[in-house]
């Protein structure tokens, strides 16, 4: 029995900054980022959007456009890493506003759920829907990933930003992509990049020295909520290089083959949390699982450093990488990183590319390389089914991209800063936050979202 994804949908912020207004703002030569790491774009969240809003948008495309019956769908699970709640789950409010929308009680019996472990929370909540349709093929399952990937300003992620979702329905005969069962894991617990609970002296904010209550808060410490990680840029590069490569021989293993893996892939769909990222990470693999192994690990760090960087420099390499990654890589350059979300965004960036050059790849097979900071990573791959065309015909992802609504510096860091308030677009045909309470002390921060035609 073949299982996989159906069908499929997004939602990106609909305003960007071009990434060559950020590089002259912070002194940044333009073709350092452009041509450099593959950025173009970078979407941000509008004041009425979060992670709530974009997964509702997404999931609400799904439901209308592939004419889901909510009464067959199981479960609903949510991969993020952007949760605006210590506790109520994303999901739990995605199932409120679909019955908002398509009628009380159609998801009563829906399970529900959110999985975070960074990137690659979206692909664990996709794994666990498969093994779940695997053991009760009648039923269908969705899976959310929405994230908001924001980071300090003058940092050296800032041109990395991204906000989005993507949906996707799993069930058993799919229409795009069908999975085998084979699965690498590779995991390590380090600390690449996290969000940590930070905390301040209450006496720094109030002068006080006395732990008088401040704002309904009796602790003598205030804890702070941060969007934004602390990371270690080099360090992560490693761990993801680390986590994929061990996950990919791993995958060899599994599959039991003495062929050189990538060469039966398509295409090759990696976590991209800037568009060439995946180039960068890639060439060890394609170094070691070369059919003449092109270097080995018994060389000095020094040496093998140096001829990975001989290797990434090649014209084979390079036209390795136009074959097999370049797809995925387009609309990671106009978007920016959706963490969760992002390896998904490759895969239908893949096949919106095949879609619109006219490539027919039924029956190719696609490699996953997954990665996810803390740090994991899944490698696994599908075959892409014969209606797979019929199945993102609707979806239109690159014509989408070129309405996104370019903004201007100034409105970039107040968008950042929170100090606008009023939406750079205005919202139609969509979910948009409300409000959230302020003054019913048991709902306090409770939000309040709705639909706008």
């Amino acid at each position: 029995m073949k299982i996989g994804i159906d069908s499929i949908s997004f939602d990106v912020a609909k305003i960007h900054l071009p990434i060559t207004t950020l590089a002259k703002a912070r002194n940044i030569e333009p073709e350092k980022l452009e041509k450099g790491l593959g950025l173009l774009k970078m979407t941000l969240a509008d004041a009425h959007q979060d992670t709530v809003v974009f997964g509702a948008n997404a999931l609400t495309k799904l439901i209308v456009e592939n004419n889901i019956d909510l009464s067959k769908i199981a479960r609903i699970y949510v991969g993020t890493e952007s949760s605006i709640d210590s506790s109520k789950p994303i999901s739990s409010f995605l199932i409120a506003l679909m019955e908002q929308k398509f009628g009380a009680n159609t998801l009563d019996e829906c399970d529900v759920v959110d999985f975070t472990f960074a990137c690659i929370g979206g692909v664990d909540a996709m794994q666990n829907c498969i093994d779940f349709i695997q053991l009760n093929p009648t039923k269908k399952a969705i899976v959310v990933t929405t994230d908001l990937a924001k980071y300090d300003l003058n940092s050296t992620g800032e041109y990395t930003q991204g906000a989005g979702a993507v949906a996707m329905l799993i069930a058993a005969n799919p229409r795009i992509i069908a999975f085998e069962n084979h699965w690498a894991t590779s995991t390590k617990g380090v600390f690449d990049f996290f969000k940590p609970y930070r905390t301040v002296l209450k006496e720094t904010i109030t002068g006080n020295t006395e732990n008088q209550p401040w704002l309904d808060n009796l602790e003598a410490e205030i804890e702070i909520h941060k969007e934004q990680p602390v990371f270690d840029g080099q360090y992560s590069n490693q761990c993801y290089m680390d986590r994929t490569r061990n996950a990919y021989f791993s995958f060899k293993k599994l599959k039991a083959s003495k062929a050189t893996v990538y060469n039966s892939w398509e295409s090759i769909i990696m976590h991209l949390p800037y568009a060439f990222q995946g180039r960068r990470m890639l060439s060890e693999i394609y170094a070691l699982d070369a059919a003449n192994t092109i270097i080995t690990d018994d060389e000095s760090p020094q040496e093998y450093q140096n001829k990975l960087k001989e290797i990434s420099k090649s014209e084979e390499y390079k036209n390795f990488i136009n074959q097999k990654l370049m797809p995925a890589e387009l609309a990671s350059s106009l978007i920016g990183n959706l963490y969760t979300g992002s390896i998904f965004m490759g895969l239908l960036s893949t096949l919106a590319h095949f879609y619109d050059t006219k490539k027919e790849i039924t029956n190719s097979k696609f490699g996953f390389l997954a990665y996810g900071s803390g740090s994991k990573s899944k490698v696994f791959e599908g075959t892409i089914q014969p209606d797979w065309k019929t199945a993102i015909a609707s979806v239109k992802l690159f014509e989408t991209l070129e309405n996104s609504v370019e903004i201007n510096f100034d409105t970039y860091e107040k968008l950042h800063k929170k100090e606008q308030q009023a939406s750079v677009t205005k919202p139609k045909n969509e979910w948009v936050l409300e409000r959230i309470e302020k003054e019913i002390p048991n709902l306090m921060g409770a939000r309040y979202y709705k639909w706008v035609d």
